[in-house]
């Protein structure tokens, strides 16, 4: 496709956006205005001109879903294949730098990822260990990931705490899970953005190497940007040869760390910046456009836009308030099934949205009664579930022995009689002499320091790890199967659950060991939420990027929309204006909103 026939299908403003070089440039892309056609069509563009390569696009995002789609589409435009692209979300990109890089930090270039959960498991080992209330532990979690989010080191945030109170005791476990970590040479999500940064800030000579390999700087949802995403995008970026696109109103993960004043500032930050808005709206009718953008306006500070469409007004947003969730639920269920029964919708076609996932419970009653099948987006993805999640830690453990968090996880899975007391001998003695559990284990063996029936299943477990890690494998699939047969773990499984297995097994087919691991940690995939033909319910945070031709918001009452925890402050409710806005913008042609 010649870089002409590329503009063609674009509207003046998209064309704009796509071929504006020269200076930084901001595309505001509200809901539903085409902002991946501009963002896809921009790459192509500038590798049809032959002004940059392809390969010098650093193009990120926020889930692999979209990074594929991304790759798949401007695969299609330039008519070669994107392998080898820095097209990809944040975490992989930088995961990408730090394995060829990180020695110049003090770190080796195996380092393992630490996904969500072992992040937890980790700060809740040492919760107990500091002997403070492990029950804590998801806050305390939260509070480290939000103090690295925002490039607050340990040493840092200690030196602030006064020596008492909450602050001093999460800045000795924030110290002391930074220690673990570099001890197993491992990095959690967050590190790989913090120490990616850090590299380039303490080498130089290296962020000048990545400054001449990316010739343009190209960001898709940039206002969930939090501060050191930013911070790395600047230092890329400093040739002012960036483009940035998003919509500050639609800016709703500020629990995550989102920082909405990114995409509001970005002018004060690149004074050359030219600001282009994408308003012409393909997915909604005017009057679905109208209701949302007045809901909006309400906000104050915003960069304001005027949504529009050539769809025509449609159907009138319809408001029903009721005595009871069980009855707004009940006239949902009906209401879904009578616009099913006269052909007009099939059920995959409707959405159902809330604040908090419990209110789920009376929507899903309600379509039982009515037998309407539904599915709740956003269970347990494939490589969260614990059988994966088990054979994954193997692997990892094989890789690198001194991964305590994945060494806890199986050291009695399957069930070989190694218990709680056993564990915490090897800890102390882990502790006492500086080693890794693993470590730990083998000197435990070697003393003859307990009972013979403890010292043999200890020595049972030791060897099943070296045996697995002493074989050659050609692929992480072979390693798997070796890892399957040494541990027994299938004979443990419920049957339902072995398909779980085979399908890691065939996804795992011609990977090489550490890829395969990195890609079992980063992935983040989302379910496919139009493949049955099934209602969606969600909350309204899981709900950007879709659309559905009739949508549903609920529990529209104080406490639920907005939430009780955000009515006394100001820049919460924004928060929660914004999330109402972005649940309305689902809708494609009907718009329910019921409390």
């Amino acid at each position: 496709m010649s870089k002409e026939i590329l503009l063609n299908d674009l509207n003046p403003r998209q064309k704009e956006a796509v071929l504006h070089e020269g200076s930084p440039l901001l595309v505001l892309a509200g809901a539903g205005s085409g902002k991946t056609r501009v963002i896809t069509h921009k790459f192509a563009y500038y590798a049809k001109s032959n002004k940059v390569s392809p390969h010098s696009i650093f193009a990120v995002t926020f889930t692999n879903k979209a990074s594929d789609e991304m790759k798949r589409r401007i695969a299609l435009l330039i008519g070669k294949d994107m392998d080898g692209s820095w097209i990809g979300t944040f975490h992989s990109q930088c995961n990408r730098i730090l394995r060829k890089e990180i020695k110049a930090i003090g770190y080796n270039n195996n380092f393992l990822i630490y996904d969500a959960d072992d992040h937890c498991n980790l700060i809740r080992h040492i919760l107990k260990e500091f002997r403070i209330y492990e029950a804590m532990y998801k806050g305390v979690a939260s509070r480290i990931s939000s103090l690295k989010s925002s490039l607050v080191t340990p040493s840092r945030f200690l030196s602030k705490t006064d020596g008492f109170g909450f602050d001093e005791k999460l800045a000795k476990v924030y110290v002391r899970y930074q220690d673990e970590l570099k001890r197993s040479n491992a990095l959690d999500f967050d590190d790989l953005i913090m120490l990616t940064v850090k590299l380039f800030e303490e080498n130089p000579a290296l962020l000048e190497k990545y400054r001449t390999i990316f010739n343009y700087v190209l960001v898709d949802e940039f206002q969930d940007t939090n501060y050191a995403q930013y911070r790395l995008l600047k230092l890329l970026a400093a040739r002012d040869n960036i483009c940035v696109v998003g919509d500050d109103d639609q800016s709703i993960y500020k629990f995550r760390g989102a920082d909405v004043r990114n995409i509001l500032n970005f002018e004060n930050d690149f004074p050359r910046a030219k600001v282009i808005k994408l308003e012409q709206n393909y997915r909604s009718t005017q009057n679905i456009l109208d209701v949302s953008g007045a809901v909006i306006a309400g906000n104050q500070d915003r960069k304001a836009k005027k949504l529009w469409t050539e769809r025509g007004c449609g159907e009138k947003v319809y408001h029903c308030w009721f005595n009871t969730e069980e009855d707004e639920a009940k006239h949902i269920a009906a209401m879904i099934k009578e616009l099913y029964l006269k052909g007009e919708c099939r059920y995959k076609d409707f959405a159902v949205l809330y604040r908090v996932n419990f209110q789920a419970r009376a929507i899903e009653d309600a379509l039982k009664d009515e037998m309407i099948p539904y599915r709740v987006i956003g269970g347990i993805s494939f490589y969260q579930r614990k059988e994966i999640k088990d054979i994954i830690a193997y692997m990892r453990l094989a890789v690198n022995p001194d991964d305590n968090v994945s060494l806890r996880r199986i050291i009695n899975c399957p069930p070989r009689g190694i218990g709680a007391a056993t564990l915490s001998k090897v800890e102390h003695e882990a502790k006492n002499k500086s080693l890794s559990l693993f470590a730990a284990i083998k000197t435990i063996l070697k003393a003859n320091s307990v009972a013979l029936s403890v010292r043999e299943k200890l020595n049972g477990f030791v060897k099943i790890i070296e045996h697995i890690t002493s074989d050659e494998y050609r692929s992480a699939a072979d390693m798997l199967k070796a890892i399957i047969e040494k541990t027994g773990y299938m004979g443990f499984m419920e049957e339902d659950k072995t398909h779980n297995i085979h399908e890691l097994i065939a996804s795992a087919e011609g990977k090489d060991i550490g890829g395969f691991s990195d890609r079992a940690v980063l992935l983040t995939a989302m379910d496919d939420v139009n493949a049955a033909n099934s209602v969606s319910l969600m909350t309204l945070h899981s709900t950007k990027g879709l659309e559905f031709p009739v949508v549903f918001v609920v529990g529209l009452e104080d406490g639920l929309m907005p939430y009780f925890k955000a009515l006394q402050n100001e820049d919460e409710i924004s928060e929660e204006r914004r999330l109402f806005y972005v649940g309305m913008t689902r809708a494609k042609d009907v718009l329910w909103l019921t409390g």
